[in-house]
């Protein structure tokens, strides 16, 4: 299912009765294969009632019934993303030092995060606070960061 939100366009995918994908036009990782396209899914409509709220600044967390598939290491990325409080932010380094691997291995698998916005991987950066990569772009990155943020406060 594809949605408008504040951030554009973004494919949503469900399987099995759950989200298994969130996905921005020109994603580095494309969405996994996908079978029919569905105008109405519970779980899609769901998930594209609660990015809005998300990006309305009405919701800080997701309640979605979720998937993921992924080797050991991805998984525990992925799950170590999650535990990123609403509003903070950790470096790819920090999360290697917890995980294992190196900083860049950890940045290859934030950049696979097949649920962007749910796993909030816009809430890694670089180890000096800058904006680093990110599948929708630098400048979406920087808005849910600031979606995030006190009015008044910047990160960067």
């Amino acid at each position: 299912m594809i949605v408008s939100t504040r951030l554009g366009e973004l494919t949503l995918v469900a399987s099995d009765n759950a989200l298994a994908g969130v996905y921005f036009p020109h994603h580095w990782v494309k969405p996994m294969p996908l079978g029919e396209r569905v105008e109405s899914d519970p779980v899609l409509s769901e998930a594209a009632r609660q990015l809005d709220e998300y990006l309305a600044g009405e919701r800080s967390t997701f309640d979605l019934p979720t998937t993921l598939s992924g080797d050991d290491f991805q998984l525990k990325v992925w799950l170590r993303l999650q535990e990123i409080p609403f509003g903070a932010t950790t470096t790819y380094g920090e999360i290697a030092a917890e995980v294992g691997g190196h900083a860049q291995l950890v940045g290859k698998v934030v950049g696979q995060n097949p649920l962007s916005i749910v796993i909030p991987c816009h809430r890694v950066v670089g180890k000096n606070g800058s904006l680093t990569g990110y599948a929708g772009g630098l400048q979406r990155k920087q808005l849910l960061l600031d979606l995030e943020e006190p009015i008044g406060v910047r990160l960067f």
